[in-house]
């Protein structure tokens, strides 16, 4: 699916999804405690961590916000 963007952008990619999960167990949650404070779908949420989705700014703020640090720390 994202075979045709440069290697720089899937790294980005899976770099976002190391900080979003190392927040979220910092912040000692559990993906489903996480789905159900966001609001966004456990499957999303995975494919979102493991860098295997585009995770839109609305799902990257609500996520911030969860585990309870700023936007820029989770961006690369």
């Amino acid at each position: 699916m994202f075979a045709d963007q440069p290697e720089w952008v899937l790294e980005s990619r899976r770099e976002l999804g190391r900080r979003i999960s190392d927040a979220r167990m910092h912040a000692d949650m559990t993906q489903e405690e996480l789905e159900e404070r966001t609001g966004i779908g456990r499957r999303t949420l995975q494919r979102i961590e493991a860098g295997a989705n585009d995770a839109k700014i609305g799902h990257l703020l609500l996520i911030a916000h969860a585990v309870g640090v700023p936007l820029r720390d989770l961006l690369p």
